[in-house]
């Protein structure tokens, strides 16, 4: 399996770090089709919340979701007393009932990087829309990203990105950290200048065309002043070396007073449109759930009607983002992260009103 890459890493061989120059504009998302996109996407029906933190003192956030055989599972994480986040597993039958597992990715407690915050979410999880949701092996290994830190509080600055890996991801297991860490930071040579304070979530895709000329793509935010972050990309063989792809961001919002916040980025593939769910804040009311298409991973059509989410419960009363959307069974769960007067959550949106079944 991605016998290129396999013979780069047996080389040993490491990558230049440079930004790596975009491809050139090519075809456009069409108005109609975004809002087919939309259409097919759509959450309007709140199940509610789905998962919380064990006491008043801990706060859950950042759901990703994948299948491995008959179960579904969701890494999240977890802070308590503002000390800092670390990620953890939770099991489901039905993706409405969640059983709590146990931690995948723990401080480190040393004087490194990442000392007080493991922040992580599933890589290389199948995108298809209509796919299975299961996970794909690279080198024998299942893959996650995490942001790290090594000061304590709620995502702290400065935070860069580093990668874990398991044989077993289905296991409340801690996962394997990479000597090379941390991959992407925002003190690197080759840093853009939307992410020279921080780096947030990011999510890997295994691009099977290899159509930008590497087969795997991450996506993340970063900033460079508070309340202003932009989404950026990079591109890797190995999974370890990564080079920064294009010398600006691909989503901004809110550029006229530098303050919009486009953060979170999910990938799926529907059909042939590449679509990008992302939360913004900043550039309107509150926080919110939106999205965004392209056809070459690079040049994106964003969405400018009715959130995919927005606050509007009890619940998700002052935010209502950080997305992980599936399609399961003609039914979309689109999973989000609810602050409201339950605290920090993990919430969910239908295609369907699935509380009546649910309730059976």
């Amino acid at each position: 399996m991605f016998l290129c890459a396999l013979l780069f890493l047996a080389t040993g061989a490491q990558a230049e770090r440079a930004i790596l120059p975009a491809i050139p504009e090519g075809r456009l998302v069409d108005t109609n089709t975004m809002q087919q996109i939309f259409d097919e996407v759509k959450t309007p029906f709140k199940y509610g919340v789905v998962l919380k933190g064990a006491g008043t003192n801990e706060f859950v956030d950042c759901p990703s979701i994948f299948r491995s055989g008959e179960q579904w599972y969701m890494l999240y994480v977890a802070i308590t007393n503002k000390v800092g986040y670390q990620t953890f597993l939770a099991r489901s039958d039905d993706l409405l009932h969640w059983e709590k597992l146990g931690k995948v990715l723990s401080f480190a407690k040393t004087n490194e990087w990442d000392a007080w915050q493991a922040d992580g979410g599933i890589a290389l999880a199948d995108y298809r829309w209509d796919g299975s949701h299961g996970l794909e092996k690279f080198a024998g290994k299942f893959w996650l990203t995490y942001i790290g830190g090594a000061l304590q509080g709620y995502e702290t600055d400065p935070l860069s990105i580093g990668i874990a890996w398991t044989k077993s991801p289905t296991l409340p297991k801690e996962w394997n950290r990479l000597k090379e860490n941390p991959v992407l930071g925002p003190k690197q040579p080759d840093v853009r200048s939307f992410e020279t304070k921080t780096l947030y979530k990011s999510q890997i895709i295994h691009d099977e065309a290899a159509s930008l000329g590497w087969p795997f793509v991450i996506f993340y935010n970063g900033k460079y002043k508070n309340g202003y972050e932009q989404i950026g990309m990079a591109v890797s063989r190995d999974m370890v070396n990564w080079n920064r792809y294009g010398t600006n961001s691909v989503i901004v919002n809110g550029e006229a007073k530098k303050n919009g916040i486009s953060g979170d980025p999910q990938i799926v593939k529907i059909g042939d449109v590449w679509t990008m769910f992302y939360f913004g804040a900043g550039w309107q009311p509150k926080a919110f759930d939106t999205f965004a298409c392209s056809y070459d991973l690079v040049h994106w059509t964003k969405w400018s009607g009715a959130s995919l989410i927005e606050p509007s419960e009890p619940f998700d009363k002052t935010y209502a983002h950080k997305p992980w959307a599936v399609k399961w069974k003609g039914v979309v769960y689109h999973f989000y992260c609810a602050v409201g007067n339950e605290g920090r959550v993990i919430a969910l949106a239908t295609s369907r009103d699935l509380k009546q079944s649910s309730a059976r």
